[in-house]
Formats: C-alpha cells, structure tokens, sequence
C-alpha cells in the first residue's frame, strides 16, 4: 500500500502539473499523467460526458497504449446505455445524498465499490489485456462532468478500497484543476475576442501578425493582411442611433467571417470603431485578394452603411522586404486610406501598380527635410503673394 506521505506527494505533484497546463489539452494530458502515475497504473483515460449527444467522450489516453488506441483520439466516444453507471451510480446515487465515490472493476466483473456490473469494461480489460481498473467520477458544478480511468496489467496486483478511496481524492483534485483551466481560458477568450461581433481583437492580431512575420523571415511562409474600413457607420449612428450602429457593424462582421472562411486558417478581428482585418498565414496572395474582393461585393449590398474600403498588404506582392509586422499593418492600412480615398468599389492591393506603386511609394519616401533656422525665418518674413491678397 503507497504510504500516507508518499499519496500526498502524489496529489501535489498531480496538481501542479495542471496548473503548469497552458491549454485545456496540456490540463488534460497532466490530469491523466498525475493519477496514473499516482495510483501506479501503466494506462489511464480522462473522459468527458456528453449530455446533449448520450455519450461518453475520450479527451486523452496515456501510458502503454493498446492497439487502436491514441493519445488525443479523434472520436473515441462510448455511448452511455452502455455504461450505465454514468446515468445511475453517477446521478441517482448523489440525488440520494450519496458521494461520488470510484469503484474497481476487474477483468472478472466488479470488485471494490460495486457500482453494478458493466461488462463493457470487463470485457474492454479483456481484450487490452489488462487485469483491472479504477473508475472516479469527475463532479463539476454539483453535476456528472466525466470520468478518471486507471488500469493496471496483467501482472500487477488489484487495485483495493484503499486505491479506490485515494482515485477519488484524485478526481477531486482533476475536477478542480479543470475548473481553474476552463476559468483561464474563459479569459484568455475574453482578452483576444472583440465582445461585440464575437470576432478577435487588435491584442489576438498583434500577437498572430508578430508570430506569422517571424514564420516569413525564417522559412518564406507568405504573409497577407487585409485592412478594412466600415463605410457609413457615423452617419447610421447619427441618424438611426447606436444601436443600429451596433447591428451594422455585427452584420458586416459576420459577413467578414463569412468571407474569411474563403481563406484556410484565417483570422479576421475587429481592429476597434469601424476597422475590421484578415490575416491569412500561408495561403497566395490571390487567394486572400479574392476574398477581399467577394468582402467588397458583400459589403455594398448590407442594407445599412455605405460598403467597405478595403487595402491588402502580401509578402508575396512587390512592396519590399517585410521584416516587422508594423510594416505590413502600415502598407494594408496605407492602402485601405488609398481606397477609402478613390471610393474603390474593390481592394487596392499594395505592390500591383508597378515600380511607382503609389502606396509603396509613399509609405517609402523620406519625410522632407526639416527647415533650417534661417529657412524658416525667411518663409515667416515673406509676404503673400497677392493673387492671395483682397
């Protein structure tokens, strides 16, 4: 039997693998590591009840893994008539006042907490070759979350009451790891996604642009970014109200997304106001001005608003070399203002004007020199010419 100190050792180190966790996978992976290694399995499964679809849902498998199965399975699901503890001991027993409390099956049928007999699992133990399991509820919210698995081999001892005792402790620390994680990640949503049209925000484009001109300036992966300026929404916002100015800018939103779908991995975002971007990591330059332009055509026919300026910025297209991500958002943005100005009914694309490109061009040029002093006491001692005169 694991000793008092060594089990508390175990549980500590369970825990701070989940909160070491940066994704709900990695929380996962750390949950099943931590009890396997905890209860002295060589398998273990972390599983998730799907209420809304009757099944049980594998999220993870580690250790020695039996034919057929997967760390991160794609579609490992077990339908939950077949393991109908999930909906009897797992809900039934609590509503009596009941603990969840694990139990221990073996390849012989049930042993330590009979929760009833599932042959689904003896004969699961069976064909893996594995002599017997731990099963602990996971309880999130007073409610059925999922399940703990832990097998041993053939040649292992049973697990005991005892072990089982320690795999509900166990659950407990998971259930309480996964909340934490759920609440981080709640945030980490919350910190890069626009809270009015759902979509990402300028903090999740700064962060995807800088990682995308790192990918370009290491193995050439093209780059495009696509900057867009709502028209009309000042004069909705005047006229019709906020409110009104609110849907237009949903609406132009979801056409957006709809737009950015066009364009494998994609991001598109709100930038703040009436600005809106894709960026698009991988896929031509045509294939995201091609988007742009079924953006453009889109967004004249929204029954609110005035269309969409739209500018396109590519490492693929002529503008020169890109090594930071401020000079692409200023050569989208320059040729957004460039298409804004001739009232574009289609992207400007930086770069696709010739070697005078005047979007280039002008985000190239030098400033003019400042004036010297004597300069500027010259200019402010002329007198205006007099066709400027009464």
């Amino acid at each position: 039997m694991m000793g008092e100190n060594r089990r508390l050792a175990a549980v500590v180190k369970l825990a701070q693998g989940m909160a070491a966790a940066h994704t709900p996978r990695e929380s996962w992976r750390a949950a099943a590591l931590g009890a396997c290694q905890a209860l002295e399995g060589n398998f273990a499964a972390l599983s998730v009840w799907e209420r809304e679809r009757g099944r049980l849902r594998v999220l993870v498998n580690v250790g020695e893994l039996a034919p057929g199965e997967e760390e991160f399975p794609e579609d490992e699901t077990y339908p939950v008539h077949q393991f109908p503890e999930i909906t009897e001991f797992l809900h039934e027993r609590w509503a009596a006042g009941g603990e969840p409390n694990a139990w221990v099956e073996t390849d012989e049928g049930p042993a330590a907490g009979r929760p009833g007999y599932c042959h689904r699992r003896v004969t699961a133990l069976r064909r893996r070759g594995r002599r017997c399991c731990v099963v602990a509820p996971i309880v999130q919210h007073g409610r059925a979350w999922g399940e703990l698995y832990v097998a041993r081999t053939a040649d292992a001892p049973l697990f005991t009451r005892s072990d089982a005792d320690f795999a509900t402790v166990l659950a407990a620390v998971v259930a309480a790891g996964l909340a934490q994680t759920e609440r981080l990640e709640e945030a980490r949503r919350l910190a890069f996604t626009d809270a009015l049209t759902g979509l990402a925000n300028r903090r999740a484009v700064d962060v995807r642009l800088e990682e995308a001109i790192e990918r370009h300036r290491a193995d050439g992966v093209p780059v495009s970014l696509v900057v867009c300026d709502l028209n009309g929404l000042k004069r909705v916002n005047d006229t019709l109200g906020h409110a009104v100015g609110d849907r237009l800018l949903e609406r132009f939103g979801s056409v957006l997304s709809l737009c950015g779908a066009m364009v494998p991995g994609a991001l598109v975002a709100r930038l703040g106001g009436d600005e809106f971007c894709l960026l698009a990591v991988g896929p031509s330059a045509d294939e995201v001005v091609k988007a742009a332009d079924e953006l453009c055509r889109r967004a004249a026919e929204l029954e609110l608003g005035e269309g969409v300026a739209c500018g396109v910025a590519s490492t693929e297209d002529d503008i020169g070399p890109v090594r930071s991500a401020r000079r692409l958002f200023r050569l989208a943005d320059a040729a957004q203002y460039r298409a804004k100005a001739l009232r574009a009914d289609r992207p400007v694309v930086a770069g696709r004007e010739g070697p005078e490109d005047p979007v280039v061009r002008l985000l190239d040029e030098p400033p003019p020199a400042p004036l010297s002093s004597a300069e500027r006491r010259r200019f402010r001692g002329r007198r205006p010419p007099e066709s400027c005169g009464s």
